[in-house]
């Protein structure tokens, strides 16, 4: 059989000139002028990049027929490890029920409510399986009935570049209202009263940048607030005790809120707090106060303040819940006669529930790893908190809380068809030493009869950036290759939240390199603990995780066995120095502004993956995008491979997967989905196996 020969990407040499720096960048091509255009519309991709696309999809194909049948396989499996005619605990609101629920074999699940506390009555709210036939690309972001019971509006995007239309149905008639919502964000909130909804544009570069009312019937837009700093993201909501509408405003590390009062929904809306580069905060009603988060005034891990003021401004706020270092406040959920705070300490969650009165008590579990999720609710004159425990080895369990007794109730266990016994498996909770000292958290999961003798193949995942904690949680997927005597380990490495949010301000801007030594000092950890061997290791990260990825096969590429970089962010410098696409000025604050700093520039300069590859022996690398990404395009993995190819040396092959019909998330559909992820575990084992010597 002949062997696949992988497409060469011409060169086609670009000079850019920056801050009296200047670069060459022999693959900008692959980026199609028009992308906004293509976003909306795949199909005026640019021909030759379309051509060479599809000639790399075809070379991964061919090196990986050989794992076709693993594929199916590990799809089969992790396929069977859902309930295909699942459903939600019924969340109470007033006189109903709500819920979702999947009919069997569906990719998409239906909304649905009946009559509450009753098993019959049901209303069907929206099919998405049904709306979602014949199109290549579906999904739902927000999806909400009124506050009145009488109107549903869902936010669909049918092309993966997550501009939303939002539809507002009567659900009296089943009939739309009004003309559809397009160019949307998908998130969008109902009044109080039911008779508006408020929604955000999407702008030409697809960024977030106005929020309009318009009558919930249908009728005339109107502007309600309009964002002129294209660094911000924008949101809406309304209060846990419906007396507000809320306007967010924020980036990552600074936030302004704006306050509309559900008495009067059509008012000008009324800043609380005035922006502070660096001062960020959240709030929420509490019957006859305002609660706030915040990180004000040295509060690093957050502090709780309240006020009394119509108006919550700063001066007005008064400590109540006091910072402590390394006691993470994540968030809280105001209820009418409780309120229940999330908390992270290193990196383990809890909730605090503390009554009108003042008194606490701690809600909390003992395992050695585990993630405990508040989940929201419909109702604020309630003494029921739903929350969603779970861990490596335990499946999803939901609980009902009762704030004043302290009574739980198992509502839902996740039930796994294809059978799953907690018994054969063990978690564990490793601590790596990094280069200045610190203490890398590190969750493991394995079967408990698997040798630690570094002859088991070590997955290692991570993230690290944005302050997004890897919260050890119970997966379906990953069971596929530890059932295959894989060890799948997590990395808790700077740049994410896991140790409070002084762990995230250690692995962003000038501290960035932090979360790629991190990563790197926990697999040398695991292979010193004979969870693995040198070589024998598969990294895998997406997003800004890819990033992770590509730096950390440019700074230690002997350690890797495959490195899986899903929707890699890996084009740094030359992303954060454009200001057309969607992401870069909000990211700023992340990563530093190239265009401005010269600090910035060489800093990202100096670890950017596509910029840092240089000649040496890498592992074999899968690298997969989509089409349609507005958050990671295309051409990042394109041109990353393109030039791995070309400057590494050996036989390991580097592959790249585009999904010409999906965005950021991949395929829409829940099975869909699956075969993505059982195609970069089948490549792990593939690539492990081979053992490619790299050079």
């Amino acid at each position: 059989m002949t062997k696949p020969v992988p497409p060469l990407a011409p060169k086609r040499p670009h000079r850019i000139e920056q801050l009296g720096r200047a670069r060459v960048d022999d693959y900008a091509w692959m980026k199609d002028e028009n992308w906004q255009q293509v976003l909306r519309d795949p199909k005026t991709l640019r021909a030759d990049v379309r051509t060479h696309l599809d000639a790399e999809n075809a070379y991964t194909k061919a090196m990986l027929a050989e794992t076709e049948g693993l594929q199916a396989q590990m799809f089969a499996e992790m396929k069977g490890r859902i309930k295909e005619d699942d459903s939600s605990v019924p969340a109470p609101d007033g006189p109903w029920d709500y819920y979702v629920r999947y009919d069997l074999g569906a990719q998409h699940p239906i909304h649905a409510r009946r009559p509450r506390g009753k098993a019959a009555g049901e209303q069907v709210l929206l099919d998405e399986e049904a709306l979602s036939k014949g199109k290549p690309f579906f999904q739902v972001g927000a999806a909400s009935h009124s506050p009145d019971h009488a109107l549903y509006a869902w936010a669909a995007d049918e092309q993966g570049s997550e501009y939303y239309t939002v539809r507002v149905k009567d659900l009296a008639t089943g009939q739309e209202l009004g003309t559809p919502i397009e160019s949307a964000y998908g998130d969008f909130t109902f009044s109080p009263d039911s008779q508006w909804i408020f929604w955000i544009w999407r702008d030409e570069n697809a960024r977030p940048s106005k929020v309009f009312r318009r009558p919930a019937g249908g009728g005339e837009d109107v502007l309600v607030y309009e964002e002129l700093d294209e660094g911000m993201f924008l949101g809406v909501g309304t209060a846990s005790d419906d007396s507000h509408v809320l306007i967010h405003v924020g980036n990552q590390e600074t936030t302004e809120i704006w306050l509309i009062p559900a008495a009067d929904p059509t008012a000008a809306p009324v800043v609380t707090e005035p922006r502070v580069v660096g001062v960020k905060y959240s709030l929420d009603h509490w019957t006859d106060r305002w609660v706030v988060r915040t990180n004000a005034d040295g509060a690093v891990d957050f502090k709780l303040a309240v006020s009394d003021a119509a108006v919550p401004a700063k001066a007005a706020w008064r400590d109540w819940i006091a910072h402590q270092p390394g006691r993470y406040i994540t968030g809280f959920a105001a209820f009418a006669g409780h309120l229940v705070r999330a908390e992270r300490v290193n990196a383990l969650d809890r909730l605090v529930v503390t009554g009108r009165d003042g008194t606490e008590h701690e809600v909390g579990f003992g395992e050695e790893a585990y993630a405990l999720n508040l989940e929201g609710g419909y109702e604020y004159q309630t003494t029921t908190a739903r929350f969603v425990y779970q861990s490596p080895t335990t499946p999803r369990q939901t609980y009902d809380y009762d704030l004043a007794t302290r009574e739980r109730t198992l509502r839902k266990t996740q039930e796994i068809p294809s059978g799953h016994d907690p018994a054969r498996y063990v978690a564990r909770r490793l601590y790596a030493k990094a280069h200045d000292g610190e203490e890398v958290p590190v969750t493991v999961l394995m079967l408990k009869d698997t040798p630690l003798d570094g002859s088991a193949p070590l997955l290692l995942y991570g993230y690290g950036s944005y302050g997004h904690a890897m919260e050890p949680s119970f997966s379906i997927r990953n069971l596929s290759l530890v059932d295959r005597g894989w060890i799948w380990a997590t990395a808790h490495i700077r740049g994410g939240s896991d140790k409070g949010w002084g762990w995230f301000l250690d692995g962003r801007k000038e501290k960035k390199p932090n979360s790629f030594t991190d990563f790197i000092a926990c697999a040398e950890h695991l292979i010193g603990q004979g969870y693995g061997a040198r070589g024998r290791v598969a990294a895998y990260g997406g997003s800004a995780g890819g990033m992770l990825m590509g730096a950390v096969a440019n700074l230690r590429p002997e350690l890797w066995g495959a490195i899986i970089a899903a929707v890699p962010f890996v084009d740094v410098l030359n992303t954060m120095s454009d200001t057309t696409l969607p992401l870069t000025p909000p990211e700023w604050p992340e990563w530093g502004n190239p265009l401005e700093d010269p600090a910035a520039y060489d800093l990202i300069a100096g670890y950017s993956p596509y910029d840092q590859v240089s000649a040496q022996a890498y592992p074999p690398v899968l690298a997969t995008g989509g089409l349609s990404d507005p958050r990671v395009t295309y051409w990042e993995p394109a041109k990353w491979v393109a030039k791995l190819r070309e400057f590494s040396a050996g036989e390991a092959p580097i592959l790249l997967k585009i999904n010409m019909e999906a965005g950021h998330g991949g395929a829409s559909g829940r099975f869909d989905f699956l075969k993505e992820i059982a195609l970069d575990y089948a490549f792990a084992v593939w690539a492990l196996e081979k053992g490619w010597e790299k050079a």
